[in-house]
């Protein structure tokens, strides 16, 4: 707050002023040149810019019974109003002191309806609280409350150390878990890989066979085909292919597969073997053959 006496002065734009006569409020006046009676009146000037104060660090007690240390910061500032000016300097004395006063009142108001816990985790709600009620105090002064911070949540050594402890043994908890879910999937991903094997290797066998049976039907399918009208040659080879086994002579004919077989002396021929054909030799030679034998005689 500034006080003017001289009779010319000026407000700066974010200023506001009352002026008083023998100790009356006159008038009320704004941004600019202004003129006064010396003596007689007097200007009383106000700064509605937003004012910064810092709550001190106090000890308030949670639901829980546990004792924390808590600071944080306040924004304030006089109203625009001719109204309100009057009220900051009418309502009353030191307005900045009554609203710390009054903010460390209402936070251990606040803190007292939370538990430790809760208390860590409500900044935004606790924030919010305090500046309305805060605000609704202080409208009566001709103050509005703009915004409420708390900057610290302190709480003991010994609550801090089994704060830590219990973090970390939920970080423990979670790594585990986590490594627990990463070889359930791992597994799970075997299982299928070994399925998927398994599949494939039996649409491979099943590929394999249904190629074996192709060749087969393929095979049968020919051997029908082309073989069908030559049994009995084939038969006649199996008969051949027998005798040799048993050391046999055959005598293999001009005409075909028809073979003459002689078992040691005795001259068997096949079912199909044709009778010799007579000799063709002259008669003349013949003959003389005859002559040869009757002389050796």
């Amino acid at each position: 707050m500034r006080i003017k006496r001289g009779p010319i002065y000026s407000l700066r734009p974010f200023e506001k002023g009352i002026v008083e006569r023998f100790g009356k409020y006159k008038r009320f006046i704004g941004p600019g040149l202004n003129f006064q009676i010396p003596f007689v009146e007097l200007t009383r000037i106000r700064d509605v810019r937003e004012h910064t104060m810092n709550i001190l660090p106090q000890e308030v007690i949670t639901k829980d019974n546990v004792e924390i240390k808590v600071d944080g910061i306040i924004w304030v500032r006089p109203g625009y109003s001719e109204e309100e000016i009057k009220k900051t300097f009418y309502s009353i004395d030191n307005w900045k002191v009554a609203v710390i006063q009054l903010a460390h009142t209402n936070l251990r108001q606040e803190f007292g309806h939370l538990t430790l816990d809760e208390s860590l985790v409500a900044r935004e709600r606790i924030n919010h609280n305090l500046q309305a009620s805060l605000d609704k105090t202080t409208d009566e002064w001709g103050l509005k409350v703009t915004k409420v911070e708390i900057k610290l949540i302190d709480p003991p050594t010994d609550i801090k150390r089994a704060m830590h402890k219990q973090k970390t043994a939920e970080q423990e908890r979670r790594a585990m878990k986590l490594l627990a879910t990463g070889r359930f999937e791992a597994a799970e991903q075997d299982k299928l890989a070994t399925i998927q094997l398994a599949e494939g290797k039996r649409e491979a066998e099943i590929k394999v066979a249904e190629g074996k049976a192709k060749a087969i039907r393929l095979v049968n399918e020919a051997a029908e085909k082309f073989f069908k009208g030559n049994a009995k040659d084939l038969k006649s080879l199996e008969v051949t292919e027998a005798s040799l086994k048993d050391n046999a002579k055959i005598i293999l004919a001009r005409d075909g597969i028809n073979p003459s077989i002689i078992m040691g002396d005795i001259p068997v021929s096949s079912a199909n073997a044709k009778p010799p054909e007579p000799s063709r030799e002259p008669v003349a030679a013949k003959k003389l053959g005859n002559a040869k034998r009757g002389t050796a005689e």
